[in-house]
C-alpha cells in the first residue's frame, strides 16, 4: 500500500459562527467548537484512508480563547501519525474577527481516528510519509502520544 504525504490529506474549513452558536454567556459554545473539530479530523482521516472513519479518543482538546459570535472559526486539520487502522489528526482552531483581521488561537485538540471496512471492523491504511522537519516531529510526538494511552489503556 502506498502511503500518503500530510499535505495530500491537510484540510482547511471556516464557518461564521452565528448567534445559534453562542452559549448564555454570548461566547460561541465549547460543544459546537468541538463538533467542528470532529468534523475536521474526520475530513483528514477520510481523505488519507478513503474509506469511513470513526473517532476512537479526543486528547488534551484545550480552549484558549473564546470565539465570538461573528467571528470567523478557521479549522486546520492534518495527519500526524497512521498506524495499522488508526490515525493522529491534530486540529488547530483560529478565530478571525472579519471586520479587524485579528485572529486568535482559540483551542487545539489531538483525534485519534480508527478506519473501519463495511463490516464495521478496522481496516488498514496507508502509512503516512512526513516530509518536513516540523512533520516528522509532530509524528515522533504522535508516536510518544500514542504509546502513552497504549500504556494507560494496560494499567
Amino acid at each position: 500500500m502506498e502511503g500518503k504525504t500530510v499535505r495530500e490529506t491537510s484540510v482547511m474549513m471556516a464557518e461564521v459562527m452565528l448567534p445559534e452558536d453562542a452559549n448564555p454567556a454570548g461566547n460561541v459554545h465549547g460543544g459546537v467548537i468541538m463538533k467542528h473539530i470532529d468534523t475536521t479530523a474526520y475530513v483528514v482521516a477520510c481523505r488519507h484512508a478513503r474509506c469511513n472513519v470513526v473517532t476512537a479518543s479526543v486528547d488534551r482538546l484545550d480552549f484558549l480563547k473564546p470565539v465570538f459570535v461573528g467571528d470567523l472559526l478557521i479549522l486546520k486539520g492534518s495527519m500526524n501519525f497512521a498506524g495499522k487502522s488508526s490515525m493522529e489528526v491534530g486540529v488547530r482552531v483560529e478565530a478571525e474577527n472579519i471586520t479587524t483581521g485579528e485572529v486568535r488561537h482559540s483551542a487545539s485538540a489531538y483525534l485519534t481516528m480508527v478506519a473501519l471496512g463495511s463490516d464495521g471492523r478496522p481496516l488498514a491504511i496507508p502509512p503516512l510519509v512526513p516530509e518536513t522537519d516540523e512533520e516528522m516531529r509532530r509524528n515522533r510526538e504522535a508516536k510518544l502520544r500514542r504509546d502513552e494511552r497504549l500504556a494507560q489503556k494496560k494499567r
